[in-house]
């Protein structure tokens, strides 16, 4: 299957525009970076406490980032995550203490931000502890077990069993007290119904990474990066000539810098998965520079003759159908995760949205020219041309011959 047969497109002659292009996404990603968003670290790196919040209704973000910055939250961040349906938000906050009292004051400090019109003198049934709920039962004793030695598991139980329903049969969050009728004896709803109220929202988690993980992974994020590029490089100059490698490096940070640039324009948090997702992309990248390298080298014995810029050109139109196939189909599959993964993958599907469309068009665009470029500067300099030994296949080189401009 071919979407273009037999094309003549003239990339080389567009590599200005191509240029422009490149530069203006660039400088922009790098100003921001520098300038105003920075680059928007996730919590797996900067560290911070993750709190996961569940309301009763579609939860509006812009008012909940308004209501922790009136609490003193300071860069709070907040995103939807999971289905659309359950009505839950991650929020981030910049508490790195890793303790178990740093884990309550997170918790506290967003159910004080998030709290309003709370009745005074009662408490958050929906953001109430079993142990909290059996203490005031036990204090209230509705079903009236004062001085029985059975009065404490008994009300614990009940606390246990309402939680229970709570976090499992409602999802975490009761939308009113009279739920709870079908649960335990009307008495203890009474009871309950004196000394809690229900809040439109529940805390289900609360997580820490501490600045120390944080700082590691990041290390490690960035070394991984590096490797795979020197890698890459190692791989091509052993399977081409050294400068095709280079041009692969190139072009591949090109395409990192410029996804990385998205985020911080976007000002989208990068988290471990968005690394994932640029390491996908720094292979994908590779493999389509290598398929137009491969036509190069094939077009190199059969046009020895021809100029390489001509042959370059002639290659990429004669790999144009299967890029674009190859392209096309990744990202309408990157795409439908991207608009119905959910707020979790969002990240990771983003960067693989921008990555694959950069990605191939630098392979076209890129790579290719930066060959040409430099044999064109070998021969201002009057400088014998690189050669590049013909292989096929995974049979012995062939005698290397060489390309002049």
């Amino acid at each position: 299957m071919e979407f273009f047969k037999n094309t003549n497109i003239d990339f080389l002659g567009k590599k200005w525009y191509f240029l422009v292009f490149s530069l203006i996404f660039s400088v922009a990603g790098v100003l921001s970076m520098a300038f105003w968003h920075g680059i928007p670290l996730g919590v797996d790196f900067r560290g911070g406490t993750l709190v996961y919040v569940k309301y009763s209704h579609t939860p509006d973000t812009a008012a909940i980032s308004s209501e922790a910055e009136r609490a003193g939250l300071k860069n709070a961040r907040v995103q939807r995550y999971g289905p659309v349906s359950n009505n839950e938000v991650l929020i981030g906050l910049d508490i790195q203490e890793t303790s178990e009292q740093a884990l309550d004051n997170g918790k506290l400090k967003i159910i004080q931000a998030l709290e309003k019109n709370a009745p005074a003198g009662k408490q958050d049934l929906n953001n109430a502890s079993s142990i909290t709920v059996g203490t005031e039962l036990l204090n209230r004793d509705p079903l009236h077990l004062s001085g029985e030695s059975d009065a404490n598991p008994r009300y614990m139980t009940i606390a246990q069993a309402i939680v229970d329903y709570r976090d499992k049969t409602k999802g975490g969050v009761l939308t009113s007290i009279d739920e709870l009728k079908g649960v335990a004896d009307p008495a203890v709803v009474a009871s309950l119904q004196d000394s809690f109220f229900v809040s439109d929202f529940g805390i289900r988690n609360v997580e820490i990474v501490g600045p120390q993980v944080g700082h590691q992974l990041r290390n490690q994020a960035m070394w991984a990066t590096l490797y795979s590029l020197g890698g890459m490089l190692i791989y091509l100059a052993l399977r081409f000539e050294w400068i095709y490698g280079v041009a692969a490096v190139v072009t591949v940070f090109h395409d990192t810098l410029i996804t990385v640039g998205a985020f911080s324009l976007l000002d989208r948090e990068i988290s471990l998965t968005v690394i994932a997702a640029i390491l996908t992309l720094i292979g994908y990248s590779n493999n389509d520079t290598i398929v137009v390298f491969d036509r190069i080298r094939e077009n190199i014995k059969l046009l020895r003759r021809d100029k390489l810029s001509d042959i370059v050109n002639k290659s990429i139109n004669q790999t144009l159908s299967r890029t674009i196939l190859t392209a096309g189909l990744t990202f309408l599959t990157v795409l439908a995760l991207f608009l119905f993964g959910g707020e979790v993958l969002r990240g990771f599907s983003l960067a693989l949205v921008i990555g694959i469309l950069i990605g191939t068009y630098s392979s076209i665009a890129i790579a290719a020219p930066i060959l040409v470029a430099y044999q064109e500067w070998r021969g201002e300099r009057g400088k014998a041309p690189i050669s590049m030994p013909l292989r096929s296949g995974n049979g012995p080189a062939q005698p290397k011959e060489k390309i002049r401009v």
